[in-house]
């Protein structure tokens, strides 16, 4: 059973960790530790129509999630839009999902635990914890585990907020640059060389940062002239 000293160094470690990708993995991983699972996942909401396994610590585990989405029902998916928490002693028998329960027990998972992963300001997905045998999880394992997905969601926003802060400096960084070169060119001063990004960015409707990279990748070519992306093909 996970104690305070677990949780203080899985916050420490996920922290760490460069990306929120790797955040998610690891995530998983220490589900398993945290708890009587066998394996673990994570599902992540993008937007109403878009569900994804973004961490399994086994195939089973993303193949329990995509019969969720192929019968539309299941604890994972239940968790994100119904109450915080699902647990089912045995999924073969749990009538609330009679199509996706028998499909997932031919996986050999019996039991498990869906708990919703959210912080105050934002709902993430949910945190899955699967079994093998029957009646695995209990009331202990139910207390931990909401203790546990309330340090990941914490973790997970933390990656979220750092990894989209390091893209806004990117982004500042490298309009600084294509206002020096623009500076350099035609001797004007900076808010002048801003006015010609945003312009360029406006009159071509694609974002500041996109003109930004082009005028920094094109100066050691003057006479190069700016274009916008090829648009993407509608599906």
């Amino acid at each position: 059973m996970a104690n305070l000293t677990f949780f203080a160094e899985m916050a420490l470690d996920l922290h760490d960790e460069p990306t929120a990708e790797r955040t998610i993995e690891r995530i998983a991983e220490y589900a398993k530790l945290a708890t009587s699972c066998d394996d673990a996942g994570i599902m992540l909401v993008h937007a109403r129509s878009q569900i994804e396994t973004a961490a399994a610590t086994a195939q089973r585990v993303g193949e329990s999630h995509n019969l969720q989405i192929v019968h539309d029902e299941g604890p994972c998916l239940d968790a994100i839009d119904g109450e915080r928490h699902y647990m089912s002693p045995d999924i073969r028998v749990d009538q609330r999902w009679p199509k996706w329960g028998p499909a997932v027990a031919d996986l050999g998972l019996r039991s498990v635990l869906s708990l919703r992963l959210e912080t105050k300001s934002r709902q993430y997905g949910s945190l899955n914890l699967y079994a093998g045998r029957v009646n695995a999880f209990d009331d202990d394992d139910l207390a931990v585990a909401s203790i546990f997905v309330r340090h990941a969601a914490v973790a997970l926003a933390n990656a979220h907020n750092e990894e989209g802060l390091q893209v806004a400096i990117d982004a500042r960084k490298l309009i600084g640059q294509a206002q020096g070169v623009l500076m350099e060119r035609f001797d004007i001063d900076a808010d002048r060389a801003f006015e010609f990004l945003r312009r360029q960015s406006q009159t071509h409707n694609v974002k500041l940062r996109f003109v930004a990279e082009w005028v920094v990748e094109h100066r050691g070519s003057p006479d190069a002239i700016f274009s916008a992306p090829p648009a993407r093909p509608v599906a």
